[in-house]
C-alpha cells in the first residue's frame, strides 16, 4: 500500500537472538534463509506482533527476541504493529531499549511515517515527544504521510514541532501537492495557513494546483487557482489538459 509513496530503497541489516534459549546473535537481511527453528521462533514473534498479543511479545522479548526482528519483506516488528494497528504491542516495542526507531523499511518509511500515515495520532505523538524521533529526515516525511491520507491533527501537530511546511521528497514532491492529490482540503488549508509555498514545482514540473487537477480535484484546484492570482497578480496557466 506504501510503496506508491516512497520510492527509495534502504536495505538494512539487523540483529536477532539466533535462539530464544541462547544469546547468540545472528545476522539477518531481507529475504535471508534462517534456519528452520530460529525461522520459526521469528515467525511466531511477527505473528503475535500483528495480532497485538502483547503477553507473548513481551515473552519472546525477555528471552532474548530482538525487538528490531523483520519478516521477509524487511518490515520490522514496529512497523507490522503500527500498519496492523496493534497498538499494545507498539507501546511495548517502542519502549524496548534495544529498539531502533528509524529503522526505515524497504519502501523508506520509517515508524513515524506509518503512525502518520494510518492516523495514529497517539503514536505520533508518543514517537516524538518521549522517543525524540526525526521527523524532518530527507526525502519522504511524516508530514508527507500525513498530508497524503489527510489526517488534519496528526500534520497539525507536526507543524507545531517544527516540520518543515514544505517538505520535498526525492522528486521534489511536497506535502501539499500529496495533500491536493487526494482531495484533503483541510490539509491543503492547513499547510497554507503555515506559509507553504504554493509556487513550488517538482522535478516534472508541477504545482500543487497540477496535482489537484490532474486527480479532479476541482475545488481544491479552484481554490488554489484563486490564491494564486491574490498571490501573484496573475492567473495560473494550468499544465494539465
Amino acid at each position: 500500500m506504501y510503496k506508491n509513496i516512497a520510492r527509495c530503497c534502504f536495505i538494512s541489516v539487523i540483529s536477532l537472538a539466533g535462539s530464544l534459549t541462547s544469546s547468540v546473535a545472528i545476522a539477518q537481511t531481507p529475504g535471508s534463509v534462517l534456519p528452520q527453528a530460529q525461522q520459526y521462533q521469528v515467525d511466531s514473534f511477527l505473528r503475535d506482533v500483528k495480532f497485538n498479543d502483547a503477553k507473548s511479545v513481551k515473552k519472546a522479548l525477555a528471552s532474548g527476541m530482538s525487538p528490531n526482528a523483520m519478516d521477509d519483506k524487511g518490515n520490522s516488528a514496529l512497523t507490522i504493529a503500527i500498519t496492523e494497528k496493534s497498538f499494545d504491542v507498539a507501546k511495548l516495542l517502542i519502549d524496548t531499549p534495544s529498539i531502533d526507531l528509524e529503522r526505515p523499511n524497504l519502501a523508506g518509511e520509517t515508524p513515524v511515517m506509518l503512525a502518520a500515515f494510518t492516523g495514529s495520532e497517539e503514536l505520533v505523538r508518543y514517537l516524538v515527544e518521549k522517543r525524540q524521533v526525526e521527523i524532518n529526515k530527507p526525502g519522504w516525511s511524516a508530514l508527507h504521510y500525513a498530508a497524503t491520507s489527510g489526517h488534519l491533527k496528526i500534520a497539525a501537530y507536526l507543524l507545531d514541532k517544527n516540520a518543515y511546511v514544505d517538505p520535498e521528497s526525492p522528486n521534489g514532491t511536497t506535502a501539499m501537492m500529496m495533500a491536493a492529490r487526494g482531495g484533503h482540503i483541510e490539509v491543503v488549508k492547513l499547510l497554507l495557513e503555515r506559509d507553504a509555498d504554493l509556487s513550488k514545482i517538482n522535478n516534472v514540473n508541477m504545482t500543487a494546483i497540477d496535482f489537484a487537477e490532474q486527480h479532479n480535484q476541482t475545488e481544491i484546484a479552484a481554490g488554489l487557482k484563486s490564491r494564486w492570482l491574490k498571490l501573484y497578480k496573475k492567473p495560473y496557466k494550468s499544465k494539465v489538459k
